[in-house]
């Protein structure tokens, strides 16, 4: 028998054994059975080798072979990534479809790229010049708003030989020629391939320092995502995980996105899946989907490929970082990744750890969430990779161990809140659960960039609002009436912080997505009308003079009447809280006399 074939001895599930695999390697990539299933060897004992199958093993029967490929597993890096969907491996489910309506076939094989395909490929580099790995050597226009750069593959480098003219060539075409300083002659081709589960090769790691503008209030102002940064989304099922990852899709501004559903609905996928494509980009008026990719592996597909889709997805992410690009990541959810670790884990009987996840469910997280950074590449671009993932912690419980271990290695950490979902107010984000590791860090930018006094509104607010919940526990009790003025006045404070800045309408032009100046001149005006009010109550004018209600209105309404691109209006409003104010203490102090 051939030394790199095994014999399957074992089939649970997704988890197939093999004996003769003396010569396989760990993380291996093979192809299992007559169909030849997509597999990875994960254990080697005495030649007895433990491999999970990223396909359906249904059919499957002992005695077949488990075949060599002599790699890890990888993706095929390339042209033609962006606007495409792709399950957790990165088989192409468009070309699928056509193979198979209904469902993915078994042994389809490694497809990924359309290798078949033309693009259009302008060289840089010249015969002589010296190339290192991650130079950028060619460009392809990969979309209307990506320009896809071709960069040497790591472990090449060298003098260039040979190269083509400028023109239409398909993937597989050699561009270039390199010859190494010891004889060695490396083709460069449009692609490369890179292992998932191994981070790509940067120059350095930079400080974050700037932040992600996702034009949502309750995240530029209050909890800020950094380029380059980790963020969590928990919350139980109907809380607007999914919409709110949507949103930062749309609207954030990272250059590319990559969007992985693991293991979610298939309903749900579907809506993604439909939706997508529709979606217009709001910067260029081009679909969406051109700096977009889909990876999706709902909850009926293989659970293996469910695990390894969150390393596609970094992978894919990674290799626009490189070539400078901010790419921002959506994990929906890991906590269905985390179940997948967990089936696997039990049906390879491993000792479980809490709640049945495996004992290493840690450590995973923290090299999926390290991945991220901002950095400096190999070719001196700057780039990052931004990951946001979901949680969703069964019945809202933050303490089981997939959001409390995320919670370690995410610097922001946006709750969802279910009482907030079931009142419409979205996104549903409870302001008193959450919190940014990155506030400190970005003040110096929001200082340069919008105003020296941000972070200290940012706290006041935040404070009012946690000062608001003590007092509404009191309010339950025994009634507003028995409050003094001060602390009535900040329970309607509150309530247009919560209405007029929290509480944002996707569905509204002007409240959809909000520029950061516009959000600081918002929560200013609702800070002006506080010390104005304040002022008052220290006068001792009672609060019913002090609250007018059409005042109050429109500073709440302030985010759908004022428009984007004509922010002086806000002064107009802020005059008016003046004038009234004014109005109010000089008869008071009339009277008083």
């Amino acid at each position: 028998m051939d030394k790199k074939q095994g014999v399957i001895t074992f089939i649970n599930g997704p988890v197939v054994k093999g004996e003769n695999m003396n010569a396989f390697t760990m993380r291996e990539m093979v192809l299992v059975g007559e169909n030849q299933l997509i597999g990875e060897v994960i254990s080697l004992e005495n030649g007895v080798s433990t491999v999970q199958v990223y396909e359906e093993t249904e059919g499957l029967s002992l005695g077949k072979s488990i075949v060599s490929t002599g790699k890890p597993l990888s993706v095929k890096l390339g042209p033609g990534l962006l606007g495409n969907i792709f399950d957790g491996i990165q088989r192409p489910l468009e070309k699928i479809r056509k193979m198979d309506p209904n469902f993915i076939p078994e042994g389809v094989g490694l497809i990924s790229l359309d290798f078949s395909k033309k693009w259009t490929v302008r060289i840089s580099a010249n015969i002589g010049d010296e190339l290192a790995p991650g130079e950028i050597f060619g460009y392809v226009q990969e979309t209307h708003l990506i320009e896809h750069r071709l960069m040497v593959p790591w472990g090449m480098e060298g003098k260039v030989e040979s190269k083509v003219e400028d023109g239409q060539y398909d993937l597989e075409k050699t561009l270039l020629t390199l010859s190494g300083d010891e004889g060695q002659k490396f083709e460069l081709k449009m692609y490369t391939e890179w292992p998932i589960r191994k981070p790509r090769i940067i120059n350095e790691r930079m400080k974050i320092s700037k932040p992600l503008i996702t034009g949502q209030r309750v995240l530029d102002i209050f909890f800020p995502i950094a380029k380059g940064g980790t963020a969590a989304i928990p919350g139980g099922f109907g809380t607007g995980k999914t919409m709110t990852q949507h949103q930062l899709a749309k609207w954030s501004d990272a250059d590319i996105i990559v969007y992985i559903g693991c293991g979610e609905r298939g309903n749900e996928m579907t809506d993604v899946l439909e939706e997508f494509p529709k979606l217009i980009d709001p910067k260029s008026n081009r679909p969406l989907m051109e700096r977009t990719i889909l990876i999706a592996n709902t909850s009926n597909m293989p659970v293996a490929a469910r695990e390894a889709s969150i390393y596609t997805g970094i992978t894919l992410a990674e290799y626009y970082r490189d070539m400078g690009y901010h790419v921002a990541i959506m994990a929906d959810s890991t906590s269905r990744w985390a179940e997948a670790l967990r089936e696997i884990s039990g049906r390879l009987e491993e000792m479980p750890a809490e709640e049945g996840y495996p004992a290493y469910l840690p450590s995973r997280l923290a090299e999926f969430y390290e991945r991220a950074g901002y950095v400096k590449n190999l070719n001196g671009s700057e780039g990052s990779v931004t990951i946001i993932g979901a949680v969703s912690p069964a019945g809202g419980d933050f303490s089981e161990p997939v959001t409390e271990n995320t919670k370690r290695f995410v610097n922001a950490f946006l709750a969802l809140d279910k009482k907030l979902a079931y009142a419409r107010h979205y996104p549903s984000i409870n302001w008193l659960n959450s919190y940014s590791g990155y506030v400190k860090i970005l003040e110096d930018w929001y200082k340069e960039n919008v105003s020296e006094h941000v972070i200290e509104l940012r706290n006041e607010m935040i404070q009012l609002l946690h000062e608001e919940d003590k007092l509404s526990d009191i309010v339950q009790l025994v009634g507003e009436d028995v409050l003094p003025d001060s602390q009535r006045l900040v329970l309607e404070i509150a309530k247009i912080i919560k209405v007029g800045f929290l509480q944002q309408n996707a569905f509204h032009k002007e409240d959809t997505f909000v520029p950061i100046m516009k959000q600081y001149l918002m929560l200013s005006l609702i800070k002006h009308l506080y010390d104005q009010a304040s002022l008052g109550i220290k006068k001792g004018i009672p609060i019913s003079q002090i609250k007018n209600a059409e005042l109050f209105d429109k500073v709440v309404k302030v985010k759908y009447t004022v428009p984007n691109d004509d922010l002086k209006l806000i002064n107009d409003i802020s005059s008016e809280i003046d004038e009234y104010y004014e109005n109010i203490f000089s008869k008071y102090e009339q009277v008083e006399a």
